[in-house]
């Protein structure tokens, strides 16, 4: 049964005008380790990659963020929330910390999609019930 669904869209540009601001910092705020060593290995590449990495990054956390119906606020915080790829590209959410054991508590899954084009990052979250 479907507990919640989140959707976002960001603005790259916008993504892209507050990592000229804050730097790595903004970068390490949003994003797990995990995806802070991806981060660095695109951006190293061609530095717009890195951009919209971090982009599709804070997307998805938003929509997850709103699927689960709490915004930002504890135990929901950007670094506990991970957006990881299976082999087969298949974006996936991890959790950590006390937000994975709140999620499991409740006996909840959640699916992810995640998209850029030249200007925009848009993702879609739904939160089920497991069966």
């Amino acid at each position: 049964m479907i507990q919640g669904i989140g959707t976002d869209i960001c603005d790259i540009r916008r993504i892209q005008a507050t990592f000229e601001r804050q730097g790595e910092r903004f970068a390490r705020k949003v994003l797990s380790d995990a995806e802070f060593a991806v981060w660095q290995q695109r951006g190293a590449r061609w530095p717009q990659r890195g951009i919209r990495y971090l982009a599709t990054r804070f997307s998805a956390k938003e929509a997850f963020s709103k699927a689960i119906g709490m915004g930002m606020r504890m135990p929901m915080t950007w670094r506990s929330c991970e957006i990881a790829n299976l082999p087969s590209g298949q974006p996936v959410i991890v959790l950590h910390g006390e937000l994975k054991d709140w999620f499991e508590a409740k006996g909840l899954v959640a699916h992810v999609t995640v998209t850029d084009e030249s200007e925009y990052a848009a993702s879609f979250v739904v939160v089920e019930t497991r069966e």
